[in-house]
C-alpha cells in the first residue's frame, strides 16, 4: 500500500508518533489451543498494557478463564469488556466466545495429561518420521497462505523500484537478517549494489545516505521491531522507496513503507517460534522479488549470473579439490 505519510515525513529529522496496536481482522481458522501461549508471547510486545493483562491471564490459567464470562474476565484483569474482545481478536479469534472454546479445549488437553507439545501438532514422543511429515505439511501450508495473500500489485511495484535502484539496503534482526542476507547475495550476483547490515546502528547510518532512486527493505515478522523500523523511517524521510516484508501489515513498520508485502507463518510454539516459522514465507517473498528483478534486468542479469557461476565453478569441481 502506498503510504500517505511520504508527504508528511519526507523532511529529514521529523519525528513521528508511535504506531498504536490495532486488532487485525479475525482469522478464517483461529489458532489451535496449544498455540495460544506462544501466540501471547509473540504479540504481547505490540499490545497495550491492559491487553497484555488479559492475554497473560488466559495463557497462564486457561481452565479458570474458560469458565468466566467476558465481564468476569474483565473484572479479574482489571480491564474492560471491550479490551477483552479486542485482545481475543488480536490473538486470532473472531470474538471472546471463540477464545473461551479454545481455552476450554486447552484445559481439557492439560487435564488429560497428553504428551507436551513441541509444536501445535507435534508431541515430544512423536516418531521422527511423523515430525518430518508434520513439519513438511506446516511449511507447505505456510507457503500456500503467503502466496494466496501476497498483493501482486505491491510486489510488482517493489520489483520495479529494485530493478532501477542506485542502491539497496535491507534491514532485519536475527532470523530476518538471515533472510535479508539471502536477498542481498542474490542481488549482488546480478550486478546490483545491495547491503544488509546486521548491526542496527550501522543500518541507521547507512539509511542516512539514501535518497530518491534508492530502495530500503525492512523484514520483520512482528512489524514492531524497533531496530528495523528506525532505519526504514530514516530511509523513508530521505526519499528512498521503502518496502516492508511483514506478518503484521498493521504494525508500526507499515507507516514508513511505500509497499507492504504480507507474509504468513505456521503455528507458533515454544520450540518453533515466529522467528523460525515466518522465515519460510519471508524467503518465498525474497525469491519472488529476486526473480522479478532478474526478469526486468535480464540483459544484464543473465551475463552477471553466468560470470559469477564461472568464477566459482572450480571450487565445486571435485577433481580440482583433492
Amino acid at each position: 500500500m502506498s503510504s500517505p505519510l511520504k508527504e508528511t515525513f519526507h523532511q529529514p529529522g521529523v519525528a513521528s508518533p508511535p504506531a498504536q496496536p490495532t486488532a487485525p481482522p479475525a482469522l478464517s481458522q483461529p489458532p489451535a489451543p496449544g498455540a495460544l501461549a506462544a501466540k501471547v508471547r509473540t504479540l504481547a510486545p505490540s499490545m497495550t498494557r491492559s491487553m497484555q493483562r488479559v492475554a497473560e491471564a488466559v495463557a497462564a490459567d486457561p481452565a479458570s478463564c474458560a469458565a468466566l464470562t467476558v465481564t468476569g474476565l474483565a473484572e479479574r484483569t482489571g480491564t474492560s469488556e471491550a479490551t477483552v474482545v479486542r485482545t481475543s481478536r488480536l490473538l486470532g479469534y473472531p470474538g471472546y466466545r471463540d477464545l473461551r472454546l479454545a481455552l476450554a479445549a486447552l484445559a481439557a488437553q492439560q487435564a488429560a495429561g497428553r504428551a507436551p507439545a513441541v509444536t501445535a501438532d507435534i508431541a515430544v514422543d512423536d516418531p521422527i518420521a511423523d515430525v518430518v511429515a508434520k513439519l513438511a505439511q506446516e511449511e507447505q501450508q505456510c507457503l500456500a497462505d503467503t502466496a494466496a495473500g501476497l498483493d501482486t500489485a505491491q510486489l510488482d511495484a517493489a520489483v520495479s523500484a529494485l530493478a532501477t535502484a542506485r542502491r539497496i539496503d535491507v534491514y532485519g534482526i536475527g532470523a530476518s537478517n538471515l533472510v535479508g542476507q539471502d536477498l542481498v547475495q542474490k542481488l549482488l550476483r546480478i550486478g546490483l549494489v545491495a547491503h544488509a547490515p546486521a548491526d542496527p546502528h550501522l543500518a541507521v547510518t547507512n539509511a542516512v545516505q539514501l535518497r530518491s532512486g534508492d530502495v530500503a527493505i525492512a523484514i520483520t515478522h512482528s512489524g514492531g521491531t524497533t531496530d528495523v523500523i528506525e532505519p526504514l523511517r530514516v530511509a523513508f524521510e530521505r526519499g528512498a522507496t521503502t518496502v516492508a516484508i511483514t506478518g503484521r501489515p498493521d504494525g508500526g513498520v507499515a507507516q514508513y513503507a511505500d509497499h507492504v508485502l504480507t507474509t504468513s507463518s505456521a503455528r507458533e510454539s515454544e520450540l518453533r517460534p515466529a522467528a523460525m516459522s515466518s522465515r519460510t514465507s519471508q524467503l518465498l517473498v525474497v525469491d519472488c522479488l529476486f526473480v522479478g528483478v532478474a526478469q526486468r534486468t535480464y540483459e544484464t542479469a543473465a551475463p552477471a549470473l553466468s560470470a559469477s557461476y564461472e568464477a566459482l565453478a572450480h571450487r565445486h569441481d571435485s577433481r580440482t579439490n583433492r
